[in-house]
């Protein structure tokens, strides 16, 4: 799970913002469970000391050294720490920022893993996320990763990229700024 911005536009690091009671950090946490992936490693940068004693395993988190760069040095540093991880065939890349995203989409998309495997949920055709990235193609990913796009560019290349609709499920909607979570209801 990436979640290691500062939320420039947001006035805050994203993953410490409440939905319903929960920080989106932890609500991310709890989807990617549900969904059954492992291990799972949260890629922390901005507010890392307060994000971090949030989650139920410390252990998982991941410092992104130079996460002021932009999500891709978030990319590389959560694909450098799988890389050492026995186990995983693919990484399922999903954001912090994405509250609306269930367990059923991330299952949906992760099902499709393989070693080989470039694979993105879609919503109407819309290209979105969580993006399943195959084992194989890490290092090349990470090399290529750059400033607020991530893999965006990299994707971008590949004709063997899978869209796996998912608007049956979801919307695939993100939070940019804080009116798109809702008001918590009055006292």
């Amino acid at each position: 799970m990436l979640a290691a911005g500062a939320g420039r536009r947001f006035g805050g690091p994203k993953a410490l913002a409440e939905l319903d009671g929960e920080p989106l950090v932890l609500r991310a946490l709890r989807t990617l469970t549900a969904a059954g992936c492992t291990p799972i490693r949260v890629v922390l940068g901005a507010a890392a000391d307060q994000v971090r004693p949030l989650l139920p395993d410390p252990s998982a988190a991941v410092f992104a050294e130079d996460w002021q760069t932009g999500m891709g040095a978030s990319l590389r540093a959560g694909l450098t720490a799988l890389t050492g991880t026995d186990g995983p065939v693919a990484a399922l890349v999903h954001l912090v920022d994405l509250p609306w995203v269930g367990p059923e989409i991330l299952a949906r998309v992760a099902a499709e893993a393989t070693p080989q495997t470039i694979a993105r949920a879609a919503y109407d055709g819309t290209p979105g996320h969580p993006v399943l990235l195959g084992r194989d193609w890490w290092p090349e990913i990470a090399d290529t990763a750059q400033g607020d796009r991530g893999a965006r560019d990299w994707l971008a290349t590949r004709e063997d990229l899978n869209l796996i609709e998912c608007a049956d499920l979801g919307s695939g909607r993100d939070v940019d700024r804080p009116t798109d979570l809702p008001s918590p209801p009055a006292p």
